[in-house]
C-alpha cells in the first residue's frame, strides 16, 4: 500500500493511527497494492474545491476524487485510487458538536473517503445504509467508537 498524507497547514498532530483504519478499510474490502493520497486542508480551500467541483459554495468536511470513477484502470497489479482532502478545522468542529474524539472524527472522515474512492456513494438511502454500515464495521473493527 502507498499514501501520502499531506499536512500543508502544519496541524503537526500524530494521524499515525489512522494507517490502522486505512488498513482495516482496504481489508475489508480487498484491496491489494492501492496508492492515494489523503491531504489536510483549511476551510478555504475545501470551500473553493466544492463550490468548484461540486457547484456547493460552502465547506464541507471532506472531499473525495476517485479516479476509477470512469472505470479507468491502468495496472491490475496497482490500484490507483485518486485522493481525498479533509478539512481539519471543520473535523475538530464536528467531533465537538457530535461529543466525541477528534481521533474519532477524523477516523471516520478517512473510512468516509476511502470508501467513496472505492466506489461507494450515499445519494440513495439503500447506498447511504451499505455505506455507513460499513464504516461502522470498519470503525468497530479498529476499536474506534463514539
Amino acid at each position: 500500500m502507498e499514501y501520502l498524507v499531506n499536512d500543508e497547514y502544519g496541524y503537526k498532530e500524530d494521524y499515525t493511527y489512522l494507517n490502522e483504519v486505512i488498513n482495516k478499510t482496504l481489508e475489508v474490502e480487498n484491496v491489494r497494492n492501492p496508492i492515494f493520497s489523503i491531504t489536510f486542508v483549511g476551510e478555504e480551500e475545501i470551500q473553493n474545491m466544492n463550490k468548484s467541483h461540486r457547484g456547493i459554495d460552502r465547506v464541507t468536511d471532506v472531499i473525495s476524487f476517485a479516479f476509477e470513477d470512469n472505470g479507468n484502470k491502468l495496472n491490475r497489479e496497482v490500484r490507483v485510487l485518486g485522493d481525498i482532502f479533509i478539512c481539519i478545522p471543520r473535523m475538530q468542529e464536528q467531533a465537538k458538536e457530535y461529543g466525541h474524539s477528534e481521533k474519532r472524527e477524523l477516523s471516520f472522515l478517512t473510512v468516509h473517503g476511502l470508501l467513496h474512492l472505492l466506489g461507494y456513494d450515499h445519494m440513495t438511502k439503500e447506498e447511504e445504509k451499505v455505506m455507513f454500515t460499513k464504516q461502522e464495521l470498519i470503525l468497530n473493527a479498529t476499536n474506534i467508537k463514539r
